[in-house]
């Protein structure tokens, strides 16, 4: 089982939809379930539908998950685990729970001493405590697939508090319990968790958690940005998705691929070590060959047609344009009235006439001579005007490229 744990206390960013993908991936290829968790915790933190906009965005990268549930469900099991260990005598409760004190590393306060009848009175007398595990006797180390041997000493661990004084959990703990509890396989995240990780191993050994969990944590990605706001800027899923996966990985095969191609070459062990840096321009160029692809039919419904012919014309503004938003820029001056009041209004408005009396033309050539045998424009000033009447912008690709794809609405372009 492997799992994502993304947290609705902001927009999704792409190092997290890169783990993600990472996660989808290597439960396909070895044929485990895939949990989406919702880490929810943080009650304060949290912000009202970011969870329902994070599936969405999963959605929308075919992310397909086995299961979904919400960490706050499992509340009652924290809790329960804590207590488990509080008995055991594997953690103890915690006086020291003022702003500075109660989710420091480690008690200095000697509550670790605390006896059973002072224990009792202190529950008797409602004063506010925590819970806090007991310092490791040892070091805590594993094996990370990506970042090699790693330790952490006992010191570095500490006796972190597991419970809350208000009784919720602490990430590390119900991240610890939850892993548990799903018998996740693998876990991969980013490298900003290390220590975490290295805490939840000593969560999991207190337990008694026999099962095998792997670890790899992958580096940063700098320049990190919202895709939320890829998306508003005119960038298209298969694009990032193909985007994230070249990044910072020498062995792609190829730079151009789809979701399931890559399920069939992607090696989590050939993932860089080192930082990667978001790289707007690469993206750009990924963004267009994607665009390419799409069915020219499906790419027309994005500027609100049904037709394949507009999506041919998109495609031929991709000479010039990376994102839907900058085709957009070209398509809809194309089918948006004209401006005839400016320096070649006057030509415009010739021209307009000879067009709607004009018989439909299938070629290019024969539809241009026609305007310039009837318009009775200088020879010079044709093309120019032409242009302004049938894109509404002075410069782009050749007429000749974008009329096959208007001639049929050729009376509502020019007008």
């Amino acid at each position: 089982m492997l799992r994502f744990a993304p947290s609705p206390t902001g927009d999704m960013h792409i190092a997290n939809l890169r783990v993600a993908i990472f996660n989808y991936l290597v439960a396909q290829q070895k044929g485990e379930p895939f949990l989406i968790r919702i880490e929810d915790g943080d009650k304060e933190q949290n912000i009202t539908g970011k969870d329902t906009e994070i599936m969405m965005i999963l959605e929308k990268f075919a992310l397909k998950h086995d299961a979904v549930f919400h960490q706050s469900e499992h509340l009652n099991l924290h809790q329960t685990l804590a207590l488990r260990l509080l008995k055991d005598e594997k953690a103890f409760v915690c006086k020291c729970i003022n702003e500075n004190k109660e989710l420091a590393s480690s008690c200095s306060a000697g509550c670790e001493n605390l006896k059973p009848e002072e224990y009792n009175e202190l529950k008797k007398s409602a004063e506010k405590f925590v819970i806090r595990v007991k310092e490791p006797k040892s070091n805590i180390s594993y094996s990370d697939l990506i970042k090699g041997n790693l330790i952490a000493t006992a010191k570095e661990i500490g006796s972190f508090v597991i419970l809350k004084a208000d009784t919720t959990p602490t990430a590390n703990f119900a991240i610890a319990a939850d892993d548990m509890m799903s018998n996740i396989s693998l876990v991969i995240r980013e490298e900003e968790h290390l220590l975490g990780t290295l805490k939840q191993i000593h969560i999991k050994n207190l337990l008694g958690y026999e099962n095998t969990t792997e670890y790899a944590h992958i580096p940063t990605i700098t320049n990190n940005i919202s895709v939320k706001e890829l998306f508003q800027d005119g960038f298209i899923p298969d694009a990032i998705l193909n985007y994230l996966l070249v990044l910072g990985n020498p062995n792609a095969p190829k730079e151009i691929f789809t979701l399931p191609e890559a399920i069939e070459w992607f090696d989590l062990n050939s993932i860089s070590k080192s930082d990667v840096t978001f790289d707007l321009e690469q993206l750009r160029s990924i963004n267009r060959e994607h665009l390419k692809m799409i069915d020219d039919k499906k790419l027309s419904t994005l500027f609100g047609f049904a037709d394949a012919d507009i999506g041919k014309l998109a495609k031929v503004y991709l000479q010039e344009c990376s994102t839907i938003n900058e085709l957009e820029t070209k398509i809809r001056p194309i089918f948006s009235p004209k401006d005839f009041s400016g320096k070649w209004g006057e030509q415009m408005n010739i021209l307009e006439k000879v067009i709607n009396q004009a018989p439909y033309f299938e070629n290019y050539d024969t539809f241009k001579e026609h305007i310039m045998t009837n318009s009775g424009l200088e020879e010079k000033d044709i093309l120019i005007v032409l242009r302004q009447i049938l894109t509404n912008t002075g410069d782009g690709p050749e007429l000749s490229e974008i009329y096959p794809y208007i001639k049929s609405y050729i009376l509502e372009v020019a007008s």
